[in-house]
């Protein structure tokens, strides 16, 4: 993901099964699924413990302008 200019940022929310993240955060990402997109990258969003589930992800983009170029899973 990358924002829309170097000078500025983006922020998003990510929700697993409709909820928090909790322990399953990225690196990217806070406990309660707060992040911002600062510079062109690839971000961690979801690192999931313990068993692979089936899981519903969402993100939802809190500032206009995202630049989104592929999602991984797996």
């Amino acid at each position: 993901m990358a924002p829309p200019r170097t000078d500025q940022h983006v922020r998003y929310s990510v929700r697993l099964d409709g909820e928090e993240p909790g322990t399953a955060h990225g690196i990217d990402i806070n406990d309660r699924g707060e992040g911002t997109v600062t510079e062109p990258r690839l971000y961690q969003l979801i690192r999931q413990p313990g068993p692979i589930t089936d899981r519903t992800f969402e993100i939802t983009f809190l500032d206009r302008g995202i630049h989104t170029y592929v999602f991984t899973f797996g």
